[in-house]
């Protein structure tokens, strides 16, 4: 993909792509909500109807008891679907799309769009304990790649499709266009630069205008008015408990994160795919059915979003109902994505999230904290917390939280809890809820983005200045019998009449076998032409993307401009010397 046939294409032309890619991801975000809609009311009610709001809790079903073969019955297909179809539509479907970042220079089957809308949607509306928005980042990212293939673009452009594809399908799904463009800076993009963020940019502000033409402005979650944090000298043992609910949110997401995979690992043990996940969407459904006589409601079920609706507007406000319910859906939501379901786990984030945080706040209360704590307040951040822990998209779980819930007064305790919960995630776990699966599969992914001082350097910087220019015509003999150089590399530039001939890389520690030796050839002989000239005050990002390009063994620095001659040579540098300025530059970087 990346030979011949793909080229570059200037930056107004790939920015007119991605507000294609914006609309398209933008109404495949409509189309998939309403589908899941449509599965969901024929499997709970009967009834053939797209109308369907997460937000309010699911009627008890006609069925009865048999709703919990709901959930069985979505798992036959999404099995079906998955195995045949597309294996990559499996799971939460941010793992896919890294690994097509970084191992397959962002190319995505295009079925995957197709097969991952239909597996997530019959998945969700079955009662799957799974989120809508990893489906469609995958969906927008594989529309992003399909896109790109089709237009031939080169690996840097289409990974900037893919990425702003999976911006453009967070942002429609959760109304969030300041979000969904850091969830693909952080998570999605190997570098950012205008070339990449503004496909990025314009992408996500399109799907979110068509996401807000149909769904409308609102907010994820309605929020009543509250205050996180008075202004008065409780303030910072508020604050400071705040950060205590971050490192307790840390603590569960690497507990989740690791109860995820080990049932994963414990389903696998079962050889057939259909039986695996139908028994952990039977354990599912017995669940839900439970939680529905004892307490009322499923709960569990689906995105989940009805319950953190029901903490953020103090409907439910009892410390050990909430206690109980971020076990539950922990546990619903291992069960599904481990048995082999397909959808996202940034909603049952924000599920667990809030009902911890709730909890946390319900409690003290309880035990009678003198401070009166606000149970939405903590459940807010407790989200935050839970989503920038498991995934480790900080900056993504504190500016989403907000144009979730746009309640400013919130901000700055998020900002806190997200940085204690990451914190203690990483004494647990190293790797986040998504790299862990990638890292099973023995694909590492960076865990930060590192600015490459080392190409910003200039070729004088880089270059090994101690080397020889000598004439062609002299003798290749008499060289090799000059003094050694410590058994180190020697690096010779050839010049033929004054001009640059050719360059020769010589170990000196292999002199003593060669001294007797007559050749009775020239340097110009066994001179290499694969090298090029470089100007000193180039960039090292440059130097190296012209021996790539020459497929150069060396490249000789020379000063001043015009046609370089001998006496212009200041330098060379070589792949080792590319290799040891870059070791030096990660002692930049902290470990």
């Amino acid at each position: 993909m990346d030979g011949e046939e793909s080229r570059q294409l200037p930056l107004a032309q790939l920015s007119l792509l991605a507000l294609g890619l914006g609309v398209v991801t933008g109404l495949g975000a409509v189309a998939f909500r309403d589908l899941i809609g449509l599965i969901h009311n024929l499997l709970f009610t009967g009834h053939a109807l797209v109308q369907y709001d997460a937000n309010i809790f699911t009627a008890p079903s006609p069925w009865g008891p048999l709703v919990i073969l709901v959930p069985v019955l979505g798992a036959v297909g999404v099995t079906f679907l998955v195995t045949n179809f597309a294996p990559e539509a499996k799971g939460h479907g941010v793992p896919e799309v890294m690994d097509a970042i970084y191992y397959k220079g962002g190319v995505i089957r295009p079925v995957v769009a197709l097969v991952k809308s239909l597996a997530s949607a019959l998945a969700i509306g079955s009662g799957s304990s799974v989120g809508r928005e990893g489906p469609i980042i995958q969906i927008g990212s594989a529309l992003g790649s399909t896109l790109g293939q089709i237009v031939r673009l080169p690996s840097g452009q289409r990974i900037a499709l893919v990425a702003a594809g999976a911006g453009a399908g967070i942002a429609s799904t959760f109304n969030t266009p300041i979000g969904g463009v850091m969830f693909a800076i952080e998570l999605m993009m190997p570098e950012v630069s205008v070339a990449t963020f503004l496909p990025v940019a314009i992408a996500t502000g399109t799907a979110t205008f068509v996401g807000r033409w149909f769904f409308g402005d609102m907010p994820a979650f309605h929020v009543p008015s509250l205050q996180a944090m008075a202004v008065d000298p409780s303030a910072l043992i508020v604050l400071a408990l705040f950060a205590v609910l971050g490192a307790l949110t840390g603590v569960a997401a690497g507990g989740f994160t690791q109860g995820l995979y080990l049932l994963e690992d414990i389903f696998d043990r079962i050889r057939s795919r259909y039986l695996r996940h139908m028994l952990g969407m039977l354990i599912l459904g017995a669940l839900m059915y439970l939680l529905l006589r004892t307490l009322g409601q499923y709960y569990v079920d689906g995105v989940g979003y009805a319950t953190v609706q029901a903490v953020l507007v103090g409907q439910i406000s009892s410390f050990w109902l909430l206690g109980l319910l971020a076990v539950c859906k922990a546990l619903a939501t291992s069960l599904s994505l481990g048995s082999g379901s397909s959808g996202g786990i940034f909603s049952p984030s924000l599920f667990i999230g809030a009902t911890l945080g709730g909890g946390f706040a319900a409690l003290l209360n309880a035990a009678g904290l003198p401070i009166q704590l606000s149970v939405p307040a903590f459940a807010m951040v407790g989200m935050g917390a839970m989503v920038g822990g498991g995934t480790g998209a900080v900056m993504t779980a504190v500016t989403m939280i907000f144009e979730m819930t746009r309640d400013y007064s919130i901000v700055m305790p998020m900002i806190v809890a997200v940085a204690m919960s990451i914190g203690a995630r990483r004494m647990l776990s190293r790797e986040t809820i998504y790299t862990l699966k990638l890292v099973r599969r023995g694909r590492a992914i960076p865990k930060a983005r590192h600015a490459n001082m080392f190409l910003v350097r200039s070729a004088r910087e880089v270059m090994d200045a101690d080397i020889q220019v000598l004439p062609a015509d002299a003798s290749f003999d008499d060289y090799l019998r000059q003094p050694e150089h410590a058994g180190r590399l020697r690096h010779v530039v050839v010049t033929d009449k004054g001009h640059i001939y050719g360059v020769i890389r010589v170990n000196t520690g292999l002199r003593r076998g060669l001294e007797g030796a007559h050749t009775g050839v020239s340097l110009g002989d066994v001179a290499s032409r694969n090298f090029t000239v470089v100007g000193e005050d180039e960039t090292a990002f440059d130097v190296i993307r012209r021996m790539w390009r020459r497929g150069a063994i060396m490249a000789v620095v020379v000063r001043g401009r015009g046609v370089p001659r001998g006496s212009d040579v200041a330098g060379v540098i070589t792949k080792e010397h590319v290799a040891d300025s870059v070791a030096d530059s990660v002692k930049a970087y902290p470990e």
